[in-house]
């Protein structure tokens, strides 16, 4: 179907071109009047008399009712061939349960959540700290998360005493002595618990920062607005609430999460989110303003327009999902419980192809190196891994040249 066809039949979707296919159908369905049922958006087949009919119908049945197909679990994976990735190279070893990478002038930085230790990496791997988050009380799930770099500034994301807090500090210095400045709140007052602290931090294409933060055990906050809890929050780089944000200051971007703990934005802007389901169905989600994602009302998939449902699902044994990461055409996730590395073709984030599944234990956080590799991060030394010698570890991978060729394998 070409352009004109295309805003032809749905001028909606047309004018989203940087979503799927079925996230753009998702956004036309809650933006269309008239009677709605199912949005589970399981494509059906029609057949029609001309090409240009069918590909109509095609789309807009992808868009519809589909009330007698309730959505479809993702079925179990087949691994990609062992050389889709290439052989590793090991950037760095012996790691004390890491959680984040961030770059500052190429120099790869590391979080470790219970030693609250931020490290730089030489060329040999070798790691120096730079310094420990002094007001970091690890717990749990709690501790130092995420990192992220932003011009002269490193921003942290770690669990206090009694909150999550989001803390930058001025950072300068050459590889080998980068030395950063007294620490300064961003952010404060998100509910922390022993579980569910979300934690991950990015920086998006307008140059705002993104937190995600669990539910911190309290499922029901995921639904109140006024709860930073189980939330993706945005921010500017001084910690102010952006007045393009979609409710009256607040930090709030989205709302109706559990525990989401990866973000990614693709070329076009299309910001993707992964999320840990509870025992049903972990998510891969596109992230609108304002989105209402549905827990704990809802988990995986489900039929109610007030929220927005996942481009994938997965079981929690082949997921628990944490980073992710977009290079080239392909959507990379990191695993825990899955211990494999999912690709997700963002033509199509309604199939993915499993790599590394059970080679390298749990995987925390996945994310692209300046030279353009793909660096997975292990996380085997959290209490909850089966540590091999030398964990844990950075592996880097060349970079893939076009789609892996591994069996797909279909979600939901």
């Amino acid at each position: 179907m070409d352009a004109a066809q295309r805003q032809l039949l749905i001028p909606e979707a047309f004018e989203l071109p940087n979503l799927p296919l079925n996230a753009a159908c998702q956004h036309y369905t809650r933006n269309t009047p008239g009677p709605r049922k199912d949005r589970s958006m399981v494509p059906t087949s029609r057949t029609t008399s001309t090409a240009i009919l069918l590909n109509g119908l095609l789309l807009l049945t992808s868009c519809g009712d589909n009330s007698d197909q309730p959505p479809q679990p993702a079925t179990s994976e087949t691994p990609a061939a062992a050389s889709s990735l290439g052989e590793p190279e090991t950037v760095a070893e012996n790691l004390d349960a890491p959680w984040s990478i961030a770059f500052y002038n190429g120099t790869p930085l590391v979080s470790e959540r219970d030693s609250a230790r931020i490290l730089e990496l030489d060329d040999a791997g070798q790691a120096r700290e730079v310094t420990v988050v002094e007001d970091a009380a690890p717990r749990g799930e709690g501790g130092l998360l995420g990192l992220a770099v932003h011009e002269n500034h490193l921003y942290a994301y770690f669990t206090a005493e009694n909150e999550n807090r989001i803390e930058r500090f001025s950072i300068s210095g050459e590889p080998g002595g980068i030395t950063l400045g007294d620490a300064e709140t961003i952010l404060d007052g998100i509910p922390a618990g022993s579980t569910h602290n979300g934690g991950r931090l990015a920086f998006g294409p307008d140059n705002m920062l993104y937190a995600t933060a669990g539910d911190a055990g309290n499922r029901e906050d995921a639904q109140d607005r006024e709860s930073l809890s189980g939330k993706i929050l945005r921010l500017t780089p001084e910690g102010e609430v952006p007045e393009d944000n979609p409710f009256p200051d607040s930090p709030v971007y989205s709302y109706g999460h559990r525990n989401p703990q990866g973000l990614a934005w693709a070329q076009g802007g299309t910001m993707y989110a992964s999320e840990f389901g509870q025992n049903t169905w972990d998510e891969l989600n596109v992230i609108e303003s304002g989105g209402n994602y549905g827990w704990p009302e809802v988990e995986g998939m489900g039929d109610n327009d007030e929220y927005i449902n996942p481009v994938q699902q997965w079981e929690p044994s082949e997921a628990s999902p944490s980073g992710i990461a977009i290079l080239g055409n392909s959507l990379f996730m990191a695993n825990l419980r899955g211990a494999r590395l999912h690709e997700i073709p963002r033509e199509n984030t309604s199939h993915s192809v499993s790599h590394l599944i059970d080679e390298y234990g749990r995987l925390r956080d996945v994310t692209v190196a300046p030279d353009s590799s793909l660096w997975v991060m292990t996380n085997n030394t959290d209490g909850r891994g089966n540590p091999a010698p030398e964990d844990d570890r950075i592996l880097s991978f060349t970079p893939p040249t076009e789609q892996s060729s591994g069996e797909e394998s279909p979600g939901s």
